[in-house]
């Protein structure tokens, strides 16, 4: 104590060097009287404040670069909460009635929050062991992230090898180096191009895909790729030739629901009107994709203080609904909004103060533009709620992301909602 008091009598209770920021309590803090050299305190820290580059916004490419004001007032959002959103589900309700006759497609987008499969697992099995169904469904060529329900690997010239060594994968959601001019990058927003020039002498590719529980069984495998690329399968594995491009893989049934999981890492979800409107259009038709789940918001939050940011970013995301309702319009269209997410301000977890105006902002949005949506911010608690859920082994040590367990909380919650409302439509 005798240092602490030492050290705030002769420097402010924060210290910038390069990037790092070291706090700690003020004198006056420490014995209590905020008030004491506050105007001090003040100017020393505009000095600290003037001397620092501008924040730099880490993004991906379509976030608006903005310049941030301190303590803006947030707007109040007028949100109509008489009508129940499960109401813009009907025509997927109606799909379900078919699942024993044909196959129901549902695709689920998201950010890393949905990766490994965490959240779609869920209400996979809920909806096959419901209404009949098998298969994890769409898988890229190569998958980078791994996931908990199929065990993917490459092989070329007899010898496994990482993505990076394989097929040129584009993205459209991943740095520029990654993306493409003709928007071809295929309902998964990503494509791998196979080339033999990529490894000499090489002229098959080998997927090996392995289900890792038995609700991701299948009983036929799709191939999505150019008529170039030549294919075969055998088991799990998918042998493949050619020049051409690889759109996706599918290990699926041909009847009951199918529920593709598409996680996009670091992507704020205004990536749709990207692709290539033909081919979504062709997929979601011939496929019979009778509703799509978009779950994004939460990699705006970090780093956008600003409500007219964050409003703006709402606005790109009712440009991508309009564009996928267009592509598929048969299809029902549910919105995930955001969790909760914490920062540290001084030293301690508070919600990011953004989220609870991106929350109302997108219930908003969804209601004018006929969607669903599910508050995954409102079902956690609240604000402050993210923190509990830490305590409880459910979010990790970031504050940002569910732990597996708490993935599984929260994919239940979303299709049990869903299930209650085609309950209460029947």
């Amino acid at each position: 104590m005798a240092g602490l008091a030492g050290l705030s009598m002769v420097l402010p209770g924060r210290v910038v060097y390069h990037e790092y920021e070291l706090r700690w309590p003020t004198l006056a803090e420490v014995i209590g009287n905020p008030t004491t050299s506050q105007q001090e305190c003040e100017e020393i820290e505009e000095e600290i404040d003037a001397s620092l580059p501008e924040p730099q916004d880490t993004i991906l490419p379509e976030s608006p670069e903005v310049k941030e004001e301190p303590r803006i007032e947030v707007p109040r959002v007028a949100v109509d909460s008489t009508v129940d959103s499960r109401v813009f589900l009907k025509s997927f309700y109606a799909s379900l009635d078919q699942a024993d006759t044909k196959k129901v497609r549902v695709l689920h987008y998201g950010d890393s929050q949905i990766e490994e499969d965490r959240m779609t697992q869920q209400i996979r099995e809920a909806l096959q062991s419901r209404y009949g169904g098998s298969g994890a469904g769409l898988l890229p060529l190569a998958q980078t992230i791994p996931s908990r329900t199929v065990r993917q690997r490459l092989v070329m010239n007899g010898k496994q090898i990482q993505p990076a060594q394989g097929p040129q994968r584009y993205m459209v959601y991943g740095p520029k180096r990654t993306q493409r001019e003709d928007g071809l990058y295929g309902v998964m927003g990503q494509v791998a191009v196979m080339n033999d020039s990529l490894v000499s002498g090489s002229e098959e590719v080998i997927a090996i895909c392995t289900p890792q529980d038995n609700n991701a069984r299948y009983n036929t495998w799709r191939i999505f790729a150019d008529s170039s690329v030549h294919y075969r399968t055998s088991g799990d594995s998918v042998y493949l030739s050619g020049k051409g491009s690889v759109y996706a893989l599918s290990q699926e049934s041909k009847t009951g629901v199918i529920v593709d999981n598409i996680p996009m890492r670091g992507c704020l979800g205004t990536v749709f009107t990207k692709i290539d409107r033909q081919q979504l259009s062709s997929f979601y038709r011939e496929q019979n994709v009778t509703l799509i789940i978009m779950q994004f918001g939460g990699n705006a939050i970090p780093f956008n203080k600003n409500p007219s940011t964050i409003s703006s970013i709402v606005k790109g995301l009712r440009e991508q609904v309009r564009y996928l309702q267009s592509c598929a319009p048969e299809a029902s269209i549910l919105f995930i909004g955001p969790s909760d997410m914490l920062t540290q301000e001084n030293g301690e977890w508070i919600t990011y103060p953004m989220i609870p105006y991106m929350d109302r902002l997108l219930r908003k949005m969804a209601m004018e533009e006929n969607i669903a949506y599910f508050s995954l911010f409102n079902y956690m608690g609240g604000a402050g709620s993210m923190a509990r859920w830490k305590e409880n082994g459910l979010a990790g040590s970031d504050g940002i992301h569910f732990m597996r367990s708490g993935a599984r909380k929260a994919g239940n919650a979303v299709v049990q909602w869903i299930l209650e409302g085609e309950e209460m439509e029947r």
